[in-house]
This record gives C-alpha cells, sequence and structure tokens, in this order.
C-alpha cells in the first residue's frame, strides 16, 4: 500500500512539475482596427460580450467609440461628451455608463439606440467606474476623493463614499464586501 501511495504522490508530483514547466504562449496580434478620425487620448473600454462589442472612451476626441467586434470596424461615434474617461456596460439592462472628467457627468445611454437617457451630476472629474452585479450598484471615482453610488437599475444616486484623495483607480472585492482603492495622493513618499 506504501508503494502505491508513493507511486502516486511521485505522478501527482510530476504532473504539476510538468504543467508548471509549460511556458505560456504568448499574446498575438489578431486583430487592428481603425478608428478614423479620432484624435488623442483614449481612456478606458468596455465590452458587450454578448453582443460582441468594444466600447472606448475616447477622451481626447470627446467621443465614446462603439465598435463591432465582429465585423471589425466602428459602427457609431457617440459625440458631445466632456473628457470620457470611464466606461462600463451594464448586460442585464443594456445600457452604457460613461464618466465624463472635464465637467463631473456620469452619462447614461440606451445600449442599442445609443440615446442619452440619463444624466447624473457630481462635482467635477468623474473618473473610473466600476459595476457590482451582485447588488447592482455602479461605482464612480470622482472629485477630490469620493466614489459616487449609482443604482444601475432606477439610475438613482444612492450615496457617496468619502476619501482621503481623489481615486485614480479602483476594484470591487469579488465576492466581498470590500471595494480596493488607489489614492495616489496618500501614497507613501518617505525615504
Amino acid at each position: 500500500m506504501k508503494t502505491i501511495r508513493a507511486l502516486v504522490t511521485l505522478f501527482v508530483v510530476f504532473l504539476v512539475t510538468a504543467q508548471a514547466e509549460e511556458k505560456p504562449t504568448p499574446l498575438r496580434l489578431v486583430q487592428t482596427i481603425p478608428l478614423p478620425n479620432v484624435e488623442g487620448r483614449i481612456d478606458h473600454m468596455a465590452v458587450d460580450v454578448e453582443g460582441q462589442r468594444l466600447f472606448i472612451a475616447a477622451l481626447g476626441n470627446n467621443t465614446l467609440e462603439v465598435i463591432d467586434l465582429r465585423a471589425g470596424k466602428r459602427v457609431r461615434s457617440i459625440t458631445g461628451l466632456h473628457e470620457p474617461q470611464g466606461v462600463v456596460y451594464v448586460p442585464e439592462i443594456k445600457e452604457i455608463f460613461v464618466a465624463n472628467g472635464g465637467d463631473g457627468t456620469l452619462e447614461v445611454f440606451d445600449g442599442y439606440s445609443f440615446n442619452l437617457i440619463n444624466s447624473i451630476k457630481f462635482s467635477d472629474d468623474a473618473d473610473n467606474i466600476r459595476y457590482d452585479a451582485i447588488v447592482k450598484h455602479i461605482y464612480v471615482g470622482y472629485g477630490n476623493g469620493a466614489l459616487g453610488i449609482i443604482n444601475a437599475t432606477s439610475g438613482k444616486r444612492i450615496g457617496d463614499i468619502e476619501l482621503e484623495g481623489h481615486p485614480e483607480s479602483f476594484q470591487i472585492e469579488n465576492p466581498g464586501a470590500r471595494i480596493f482603492v488607489n489614492i495616489p495622493s496618500q501614497l507613501y513618499s518617505g525615504g
């Protein structure tokens, strides 16, 4: 029995070691999609997996670019934005949420007609966005230090989480109840 156990253990160790030694396949370019007339910096992106679309916040162009991934081309450019930075697509309600740093608004668009259906004003510099599908909340980093909380289903602002400085980025723990926030102004700068 000890011999069989030792052989099984040795076999498992061999498999684990062999898998660990396999080199990962390098990334390779599969497609380039041109964005004609889009100038300046782009920021965050979001994907509609079911609809095979990519949404690109073209910050320097003040547009949200809609890309058809199947066709490999831009199908729409939503204009009139003010330094769009964060973008989230919520598949359950088929809406696109775009944070505008220039005027501090969170604009909500219908995911197929692309009509503006809601605009929520923050103090300024609406930036990064995250969607928590479990509680159906949109979190928006903004201003000198806060996360705004929006009920994604109703589109109503339901609260804020005050912070020590502007949230440059953040992640929602999943599963869990915490949000991890990057606040560059609070980084340790000692020697």
